[in-house]
């Protein structure tokens, strides 16, 4: 079986992944496609995403490392910086993308933007809207996300 550079460069992430559980994220190739990964997100503690735990997968491509991966929640969210397709709105994963950056730091940098949206350039703009003017009718809708993501699992 001929590997590609992309899946030679997965592996190694994986290997090195498996010692070094990072705590709120847990992550592994799909069953039988290097290529797709499955993930999960643990709600930061002190936000109101706390308690959740999300799901999403991630797609490499053959150009991965140069071409970052695409990244969708596959739980319900509503966020600023996510679609309702669940698809992301986050700079690392598009126009400042590092071919250095290792899977479980996009990971990371997705927990932070839980907890740090960034209003200003919105994907849902409903969820921009409230965060910024109604702090408390957002956190209501974020937990009743966090309440539905324990039925996903």
């Amino acid at each position: 079986i001929t590997s590609t550079a992309a899946q030679r460069g997965l592996m190694r992430d994986f290997k090195r992944l498996q010692g070094d559980p990072r705590a709120g994220v847990s992550r592994a190739p799909s069953e039988n496609n290097l290529m797709q990964w499955n993930a999960v997100i643990f709600g930061p503690e002190g936000t109101p995403f706390e308690d959740g735990t999300f799901k999403l997968v991630i797609e490499f491509s053959e150009e991965y490392p140069n071409k970052p991966p695409t990244v969708r929640f596959l739980s319900k969210m509503f966020h600023p910086n996510v679609y309702a397709n669940g698809s992301l709105c986050l700079a690392s994963l598009q126009n400042r993308w590092s071919p250095t950056s290792a899977v479980s730091s996009i990971l990371t940098s997705i927990q932070s933007l839980l907890d740090e949206p960034n209003p200003n350039g919105p994907a849902n703009s409903q969820a921009a809207q409230l965060y910024q003017e109604n702090k408390r009718e957002y956190e209501k809708r974020v937990s009743d996300i966090v309440e539905q993501s324990w039925n996903d699992s």
